[in-house]
């Protein structure tokens, strides 16, 4: 069953009658009394997707969080499915656990072998607290570390899907040395002389995100958002008003659109009308594309130029601002 935004709700009706008539159409006992139904589904089937193309095409940035937060939009599995073969998963930091809200492996992309780095949100109750909604603890990024200096050292190409609301920010998490931790991972992006390509495909909360997503060519969907705090959190300090998120949202120039002008990140991967979750192959494979031009394009560059110009790329936003 499709799950509808609160702003969607005219679409969910119009489809609901669509289903209905459907049922009414081909269910023998409930009939239609002779009446061809088939010209009515088609008319609301119209109708529908006219009335969500016409929302789509003008979203608000409040608009947009919750569709970079939908349950169903695809997850970082769904993307190692679709685009990595001989997938290994690697796990733990080698010092305290293993978080599973950072997922790391490698496997081959589109015939090169890569190392994969991103944030799992989990998709049902059990997944979800599992992941622990993406957000991840101090080892998880210990565990990107590591995996990123062993890319590093066997030449291997780094990818990376960003998809949290920020990193944990529990007591157990500060003890252990969260913002340490983020900021090593931030240096060991950094550092690497193997190319680094990231793509933000949900949400891209804080020092969470640029933890995994310091890289040389930085990609965002279409209705994903990236920002140094969440709409809600940003009201909440500026006005004392969570319920101000709407206001905040706008402010913040989070959505893919304003990121791209603004210089921060390299480009847009289109979304289907409606969101990727209606779509979730299609999307996939789109993203697939942009990342293997942009590694053929990173790997004619030495180790060293690779560094300089990802340093170079971080150093250079909000100059001409």
């Amino acid at each position: 069953m499709q799950t509808y935004l609160d702003f969607e709700k005219h679409i969910a009706e119009l489809d609901g009658r669509v289903r209905d008539l459907r049922e009414t159409n081909t269910d023998p006992e409930q009939g239609s009394g002779g009446v061809d139904l088939d010209d009515d589904i088609a008319r609301l089937e119209a109708k529908s997707r006219a009335a969500l193309q016409d929302l789509y095409r003008k979203l608000e940035p409040w608009q947009k969080t919750h569709v970079a937060r939908h349950p169903d939009r695809p997850h970082f599995k769904d993307y190692v499915a679709g685009l990595i073969d001989d997938w290994q998963p690697l796990a733990g930091d080698r010092n305290f656990a293993e978080d599973h809200a950072i997922q790391a492996g490698l496997g081959r992309f589109k015939g090169r072998s890569v190392a994969v780095i991103g944030q799992e949100k989990g998709d049902n109750t059990a997944s979800r607290l599992k992941h622990n909604f993406g957000m991840a603890r101090p080892e998880g990024y210990r565990k990107a570390v590591r995996i990123m200096e062993m890319a590093d050292r066997f030449g291997l190409p780094v990818i990376t899907l960003v998809d949290t609301a920020g990193a944990y920010p529990g007591i157990g998490a500060e003890e252990r040395g969260q913002a340490e931790a983020i900021a090593r991972s931030t240096e060991a992006c950094l550092n690497l002389q193997v190319p680094m390509v990231s793509l933000v495909i949900g949400e891209g909360g804080s020092g969470g995100a640029i933890a995994i997503a310091a890289a040389n060519r930085v990609y965002m969907l279409e209705h994903a958002i990236y920002s140094v705090i969440s709409p809600e959190g940003a009201a909440s300090i500026l006005w004392r008003d969570a319920t101000r998120a709407r206001e905040a949202a706008t402010s913040m120039k989070i959505t893919a659109q304003d990121l791209e002008q603004l210089g921060i990140i390299d480009g847009i991967v289109a979304e289907p009308v409606g969101g990727a979750h209606r779509a979730t192959g299609r999307v996939i494979e789109s993203a697939g594309s942009i990342l293997d031009s942009a590694l053929t394009d990173l790997e004619k560059l030495s180790g060293e130029e690779l560094r300089q110009a990802r340093r170079d790329k971080f150093l250079a936003i909000g100059r001409d601002i």
